[in-house]
């Protein structure tokens, strides 16, 4: 557990706090004009190893080689050069900072950090901070690595939970999801999107997948999985051959036999992959999302009434279906192919650089 202080005047700038893992939706852009909650637990905070907001140089300014060496082989629309390392916690864990409203950037509704920080710490007025709130973004706070520093507390610390502690608390998270508009409070009649951290973690998964696959076809279970992947991977992958087969990793099973490619879980607090002995390529997915795939949550079909039927533990109705196709977040896909080295493999430097036309065919 740690508290965050200013360098300055050494004021507490956090309450205690545990390290989790960074989420893979963390610089999500979720639809238009949407209200998206907070990025964090309250309590936690993750480091971000990327540098990320101004100053901000172009691909063509930038070096290939110093690129790659920064982590990134194929073209993006610009490279940061700001602090890497940037600690992002819950909006309502921060203490004795306050907002500069000067400093709100390009925002339509809120912050978005386009400013650089835009919380001070109201001690001695350092920049400490950035408050991330606008539409369509998780809002979050980003401590500035180079004003704050870390102070471990009293307390005891438990250590990361084990993978039996997580599939027996099954925190999963739900593949849908009410999202209200800006400003606006939920109604019955506002529409049920696919989580944005569903959309997110496809983006992320699909492009370790398109590297698994190794430019053939692959198979995908059905249900879930394949709403989730199916209609891109035939898509981008050709036809015919072959096809590389992939699996879910389930609770239990300790191999797969012939399953080309393993879709595992990555830790809530490290961020490490779980990693069966198998010979199949890993794919990790959150464990939030992972969880559901492969241990759907029981449901009626319709709302009941009377005693419930063996088997069914609550009485409420299914949640409303989403009817639009599914489709994975492709600036995560995109960014997360972009720092992959396989990506200057001729095919799947093709597939980078056309998703812009994919996007606008609503492939992605």
């Amino acid at each position: 557990m740690f508290v965050f202080v200013c360098v300055r005047c050494g004021s507490e700038l956090t309450a205690p706090l545990s390290q989790v893992a960074l989420p893979a939706h963390a610089r999500q852009k979720y639809g238009n004009g949407l209200q998206l909650p907070v990025l964090m637990e309250s309590g936690t905070f993750a480091v971000d190893p990327e540098p990320w907001g101004s100053p901000w140089r172009r691909w063509a300014e930038v070096d290939p080689d110093e690129a790659a060496a920064r982590g990134t082989h194929a073209p993006v629309h610009a490279l940061s050069d700001g602090v890497s390392g940037a600690v992002v916690i819950a909006p309502g864990d921060t203490r004795g900072a306050v907002l500069v409203p000067e400093k709100r950037g390009g925002a339509c509704c809120g912050f978005d950090g386009g400013d650089g920080p835009n919380m001070a710490c109201a001690a001695c007025g350092l920049l400490v901070a950035s408050r991330i709130d606008d539409c369509s973004l998780w809002q979050a706070v980003g401590l500035a690595p180079n004003a704050v520093r870390r102070i471990p507390v009293e307390g005891a610390d438990a250590g990361p939970s084990s993978w039996a502690d997580l599939l027996a608390e099954g925190a999963g998270v739900p593949p849908t999801e009410p999202i209200a508009s800006w400003g606006e409070p939920f109604r019955a009649s506002d529409r049920w999107h696919w989580s944005p951290q569903w959309v997110a973690a496809a983006g992320q998964a699909l492009a370790h997948l398109l590297v698994a696959s190794e430019g053939r076809a692959v198979a995908v279970p059905d249900g879930l999985t394949a709403k989730m992947f199916r209609r891109t991977l035939d898509t981008l992958l050709p036809a015919g051959g072959p096809r590389r087969r992939a699996v879910l990793a389930e609770p239990g099973q300790p191999a797969h036999d012939g399953a080309d490619i393993l879709l595992v879980p990555s830790h809530p607090q490290t961020g490490k992959a779980r990693t069966p002995a198998t010979s199949a390529r890993l794919v990790p997915l959150p464990f939030g999302v992972w969880l559901p795939l492969v241990l759907p949550e029981p449901q009626l079909p319709a709302p009941s009434s009377g005693p419930l039927p063996d088997g069914v533990l609550r009485d409420d109705p299914p949640a409303p279906n989403v009817h639009d196709v599914f489709r994975i977040d492709w600036e995560v896909f995109r960014r997360t192919l972009s720092r992959l080295p396989a990506v200057r493999t001729p095919w799947l430097r093709e597939i980078h650089d056309n998703l812009t036309q994919h996007v606008r065919t609503g492939l992605l």
